[in-house]
C-alpha cells in the first residue's frame, strides 16, 4: 500500500514517530516527511537513520496552517502524531493544548483536503474516552473534527485510532520508575489501585497499519490492550533491578488523573462493533455515507464499557511483556 507513496508524519521525532518511520521504510515508500518543531530532535533522528535519503525533515508547527499546506504537497498519507501530551502541562496551559491539539488538528484536516491527500490517520488516546482532564478533552475534540471531516466535499478519508499507554515512550512510567529506583531508591505511586492499558510500541504500530489498511473513513479503531496495576509494574521493575530496600511512596492522584482508564465509554459502547481479536470499531453518531452499511455484518459489542481494571496481567505476565520490549 505504501510502495512509491509519499507519507507525512506530524510530530514524527517522538517515540511513536521513530517506530512508525522504521516500519514504514520496510514498505518501500517514495518519501517520508517528518514534520516537527524541534530542530535538535530532527538532527538526532536523521543521524540515527543514517541520513536515509527517503527521509525529509521539515521544521514546522501544526499551529501554522500554511506550513502544513506546504508540507502536504503531493502527499498520499498523513499520520497525525503531533500533540501536547502531558496531562499536567495541558492542565496548567489549557489554551496551548487547545491551539495544538484542536486547532492544529483542524489545520491538518484543511491541508490534507487542499492537497488531495488520500488518507489521514489520527492517533488518539484512551484519555479521550469520557475525558477527565484537558488533554483528554482536547484529543476527544480532535477525534470529533477528524470524524466530521468525512462529511465534507472531499475524497480524502479520515480515520482515528485510539490506544492506551505504549511501553517506553517519552515520559513513560517505566523510565520514570527505573530512574527513581537508581537515583532515589524509592518509587512514587499516585494510588495503589491505579491500573493502565499497556502495549509495546512495535505492536502498537502494527495495529496502526492494520487500521490504515482496513478502515474506510469515519470510524474510530480501538486497540484491545493488556492491562496491569501500576503497583505490580513497580514491583516487577524493583525485582528486576536487583536492588534491595526500595521504598514505595504514595503521592496521591494528580489533577485530571483517573484510577482506571477507559478505551471505550458506556455511551460509546452503544455504537461499537466487535471487529476482530485486536480491535473494536466505534461508529459515529453522525451520518457518513456507506459507513454503517460497511459494518452491518458485524456484531455489536457485549460490553458496558472497556476499562483498565478488567483482566489484569499477573506479575509474571508483566515481566514477560517488559522482557519482550527490552525494558528489563
Amino acid at each position: 500500500m505504501f510502495s512509491n507513496q509519499i507519507i507525512l508524519v506530524t510530530g514524527g521525532t517522538g517515540s511513536w514517530g521513530y517506530e512508525l518511520v522504521r516500519q514504514l521504510l520496510t514498505y518501500n515508500p517514495k518519501e517520508i516527511r517528518i514534520f516537527s518543531r524541534n530542530e535538535s530532535n530532527q538532527f538526532t533522528m536523521k543521524q540515527e537513520f543514517d541520513n536515509n535519503p527517503k527521509l525529509n525533515f521539515v521544521i514546522g508547527d501544526i499551529k501554522e496552517r500554511d506550513s502544513l499546506i506546504e508540507a502536504c504537497q503531493d502527499v498520499d498519507y498523513v499520520y497525525h502524531l503531533a500533540a501536547l501530551k502531558h496531562v499536567p502541562v495541558c492542565e496548567d496551559q489549557p489554551l496551548e493544548a487547545l491551539k495544538t491539539n484542536v486547532n492544529g488538528t483542524q489545520n491538518v484536516i484543511d491541508a490534507a483536503i487542499i492537497c488531495n491527500v488520500h488518507r489521514v490517520i489520527y492517533i488518539s488516546t484512551d484519555k479521550a474516552s469520557n475525558p477527565a482532564n484537558f488533554y483528554g478533552l482536547s484529543k476527544a475534540m480532535g477525534e470529533r473534527l477528524i470524524i466530521h471531516a468525512n462529511t465534507l466535499n472531499t475524497k480524502t478519508r479520515f480515520v482515528c485510532i485510539r490506544g492506551g499507554n505504549v511501553l517506553g515512550t517519552n515520559g513513560s512510567v517505566i523510565h520514570v520508575f527505573k530512574k527513581q529506583i537508581q537515583e532515589k531508591r524509592k518509587i512514587g505511586i499516585t494510588d495503589m489501585n491505579m491500573t493502565r492499558f499497556f502495549l509495546t510500541l512495535e505492536d502498537a504500530i502494527k495495529l496502526v497499519f492494520k487500521a490504515t489498511f482496513e478502515s474506510i473513513g469515519g470510524e474510530i479503531f480501538v486497540m484491545k490492550m493488556p492491562t496491569c496495576k501500576i503497583i505490580d509494574l513497580a514491583h516487577v521493575l524493583i525485582e528486576a533491578s536487583n536492588k534491595e530496600n526500595i521504598d514505595i511512596e504514595i503521592l496521591g492522584i494528580r489533577p485530571g488523573e483517573k484510577i482506571h482508564e477507559l478505551l471505550l465509554s458506556e455511551y460509546e459502547s452503544t455504537m461499537t462493533i466487535a471487529y476482530d481479536d485486536e480491535y473494536f470499531v466505534i461508529l459515529p453518531p453522525i451520518h457518513i455515507e456507506g459507513l454503517k452499511e460497511h459494518y452491518s455484518g458485524y456484531k455489536p459489542v457485549d460490553l458496558i464499557d472497556y476499562n483498565s481494571s478488567k483482566e489484569l496481567l499477573s506479575k509474571n505476565e508483566i515481566k514477560n511483556m517488559l522482557l519482550r520490549g527490552g525494558f528489563i
